[in-house]
């Protein structure tokens, strides 16, 4: 696997398209940090750690609302790669742009560790856009 952030991004979105209640992604670091973030910001419904042979786990459970027509859709609409391995994409502080105009939001790594694009504006930090959530 060349990107397995990437890897994540499409487990989730393909489960959320397909109904799944949950998703299991291989334990990293960063993605670990990737998924506190969907928590905070109440995409997705809970998150934990699962032993799994010689790897651990992240089991997320996936997030559903209720649309105007009474259908059950994913609170998840959107979700892509930003940077990547071959074309890394970089903003300055005062650049970090609104997500589909403030109903999604990015992951940034900053200096400080990775953060909600919310949260650098904050604290005056630019950063690598690592993807986008809406």
């Amino acid at each position: 696997m060349l990107d397995p952030i990437s890897d994540m991004l499409t487990r989730i979105r393909n489960a959320a398209r397909a109904g799944h209640p949950e998703v299991s992604i291989p334990l990293s670091k960063l993605k670990l940090k990737i998924i506190q973030i969907l928590a905070e910001k109440k995409f997705i419904e809970s998150f934990s750690e699962e032993p799994g042979g010689k790897h651990k786990w992240i089991k997320v459970v996936l997030r559903y609302i209720k649309d105007d027509s009474g259908r059950v859709v994913s609170y998840i609409q959107g979700i892509e790669r930003v940077s990547r391995e071959g074309r890394r994409i970089y903003v300055r502080k005062n650049k970090i742009s609104k997500t589909k105009g403030g109903y999604g939001f990015s992951v940034i790594s900053t200096s400080r560790g990775v953060m909600a694009d919310d949260t650098a504006r904050k604290a005056g930090l630019g950063g690598e856009i690592i993807c986008r959530i809406w």
